[in-house]
């Protein structure tokens, strides 16, 4: 019986160890990838419009250190480091655009986040349905006027021979008040004209993060005896941080490129008054007309890029230590 058993035994099969592989990252990309295909094909019109005027035209960022001419097109010309930037160090006109830019943006992105968050409450909160649609339309309204319309409108109420601000004035003793000679009030008025036209079209998103609201804690804070005024505190406001945060990311990213319709329709070419309102962006395009340098112009735009690009990192990693929820990335 012995012999039988160890005959047995070294006759049955040993028994192979198996190990489990764990399958590649791109074998388990492209499972995930044929998984998603139909997100794929929604995604992909967006994707092709990114790559195709965003990310090619990046390619033109040589400009920037190059001089270039027509006949050996933008590769082809030669290169001439950072002479370019030289420019805008030797005019000493760097600050002083800089500063402009980044005070202005400041300002419309506090105040204009402000007033956005407040018409979208005070909307919500109105309880005629006709008047609420009627006040919404005439908020929105205005993003869809031209800056150079704006620009007539500007002239009608505050020109100096034919506007009707200056006709009033002078209607009760005082003497008219030429705007275009003057550059002490132009920050109020180009701020006054921003928020006006961009506002509303700000106020639709926290509208709708508004109505994404769970309507059970109004309720439940109106039978615990809280007024308006409380839920707006301690109900809305907190619900609306997230979007806020986001929305401000959003707008830091672009805290060093100006509305150039903006200021170039309402200041122009006005020597006077561009001591307070010439940014960056209306300088790179005067300096192109005038001078035809496109390197120079490129070296302005890719310092823009570059304090952009500085200033979301920071102010993502500021929020991100904060409350890592909120940020971009």
């Amino acid at each position: 019986m012995a012999n039988t058993a160890q005959t047995v035994e070294r006759e049955a099969p040993q028994a192979t160890e198996v190990k489990w592989q764990k399958p590649s990252k791109f074998k388990h990309f492209l499972k995930t990838a044929w998984d998603c295909k139909i997100l794929l094909a929604m995604l992909l019109p967006a994707l092709t419009y990114v790559i195709i005027f965003s990310y090619i035209p990046m390619t033109g960022i040589v400009l920037a250190f190059k001089k270039y001419n027509y006949v050996d097109g933008i590769y082809g010309s030669p290169w001439v480091g950072f002479d370019n930037f030289k420019f805008l160090i030797i005019s000493d006109k760097l600050w002083p655009l800089t500063r402009n830019t980044l005070l202005y943006n400041i300002v419309f992105i506090f105040l204009g986040m402000f007033l956005a968050v407040a018409f979208a409450i005070l909307i919500n909160e109105l309880t005629n349905k006709v008047f609420k649609k009627i006040f919404q339309s005439f908020m929105f309204l205005p993003y869809f006027i031209s800056w150079v319309v704006v620009q007539a409108i500007f002239q009608a109420i505050f020109g100096f021979e034919y506007g009707i601000f200056n006709h009033i004035i002078e209607f009760f003793g005082a003497e008219r008040i030429n705007f275009y000679a003057s550059p002490d009030g132009w920050p109020v008025l180009l701020v006054f004209f921003k928020m006006w036209k961009m506002v509303g079209y700000d106020c639709i998103v926290y509208l709708a993060a508004v109505a994404g609201i769970d309507q059970g804690m109004y309720e439940a804070a109106s039978i615990d005896g809280a007024n308006i005024w409380q839920r707006i505190r301690h109900i809305t406001l907190p619900s609306l941080i997230p979007t806020m945060v986001i929305m401000g990311l959003l707008a830091v990213g672009q805290i060093f490129r100006g509305d150039f319709g903006l200021f170039y329709q309402l200041v122009g070419n006005n020597a006077v008054i561009l001591k307070a309102a010439d940014i960056l962006d209306t300088f790179i395009y005067r300096s192109l007309m005038q001078t035809n340098d496109y390197g120079m112009s490129s070296a302005a735009g890719l310092y823009q890029s570059c304090l952009c690009f500085i200033t979301i990192l920071i102010v993502n990693k500021i929020v991100k230590i904060i409350e890592p929820d909120y940020t971009l990335f």
